[in-house]
């Protein structure tokens, strides 16, 4: 899923791309991408985008007449550029916006179709997208410590949760706990105020690192090939491969869809992470520190 960083570097292509430009005409390939019915979809036509901005790990694009159009990713959306008018060939293809500077066209791979676009009315309708998230960047040590104490998580789940911290997701928080030699599974009400001052340090300066990497990467063209599996990360989709500070073979949590990654040398004292499935299967041969494995 397309994080704070990435998330910027869309928000500020789209900027150079469309703002001040109206918007010609929708195209909607696969009706459900529309998840709002009032205002219809086509009152955007003809609109002028005032601005663009993120609210978490959504995209908010302004327009006049009080409306903001309101499109998240999830894990699979992405965004293409294209020439006005563009033809929606690609099969992953949902939906274009057609302005008079190109053509926005959006994507999901996979077969789980979960990204959405919503057109709402005036600030209000945009008030429900707000999650709550601390803007990790706009905060205090002190803001950022009150969230991540306010509920007893695990590091690696307060970190993900959008109402607590605004824009972070599976694969910076890895990267963030590493540059922080936490464990994901530390929990908040155990952390000490000198821990926390650390992962608030970490969790700025990743963000910024990436978001300025992105900057300098896109600064002549728009974001392709958008990714949560970078070969400058440090952990994150990483297992097996040495770890960047120690040489430690990374290791990973497996759930759901999601996993996470981690250095028990660097992280958890050399304690290897139970992973639930791997746990059953071994049972008592599963190891219990990384000098063992």
């Amino acid at each position: 899923m397309p994080e704070l960083p990435d998330i910027v570097a869309y928000v500020e292509a789209l900027e150079r791309k469309i703002v001040g430009h109206a918007i010609v005409d929708v195209r909607i390939k696969s009706p459900f991408i529309i998840r709002s019915f009032e205002p219809p979809m086509s009152a955007a036509i003809g609109q002028r985008v005032k601005s663009v901005r993120r609210l978490g790990k959504r995209i908010v694009v302004e327009l006049d007449g009080d409306l903001f159009l309101v499109i998240h990713l999830m894990i699979a959306g992405r965004f293409l550029w294209k020439s006005r008018g563009a033809p929606m060939t690609n099969k992953i293809a949902l939906a274009a916006f057609d302005f008079d500077s190109g053509t926005l066209i959006l994507t999901e791979a996979g077969t789980q179709k979960r990204a959405s676009i919503h057109l709402v009315q005036g600030a209000e309708g945009l008030k429900e997208f707000d999650r709550g998230g601390l803007e990790v960047l706009d905060a205090s040590v002190e803001q950022f410590a009150e969230r991540l104490r306010g509920e007893n998580h695990t590091l690696k789940r307060s970190l993900t949760d959008p109402r607590l911290f605004s824009g972070i997701g599976n694969a910076y928080s890895d990267e963030i706990l590493h540059r922080a030699r936490l464990s994901p599974v530390l929990l908040t009400k155990k952390i000490t105020d000198e821990e926390i001052a650390t992962l608030f340090a970490a969790t700025r300066e990743v963000l910024v690192e990436w978001t300025n990497r992105f900057r300098e990467l896109y600064k002549d063209g728009f974001p392709e090939k958008v990714t949560a599996f970078r070969p400058e990360m440090a952990v994150h989709g990483k297992f097996g491969e040495p770890c960047p500070v120690c040489g430690t073979p990374v290791q990973r949590i497996r759930y759901a869809s999601n996993e996470t990654n981690y250095c028990a040398r660097c992280q958890t004292g050399g304690r290897l992470l139970a992973d639930r499935a791997l746990s059953r299967l071994l049972k008592q041969d599963w190891p219990r520190s990384i000098d063992e494995l």
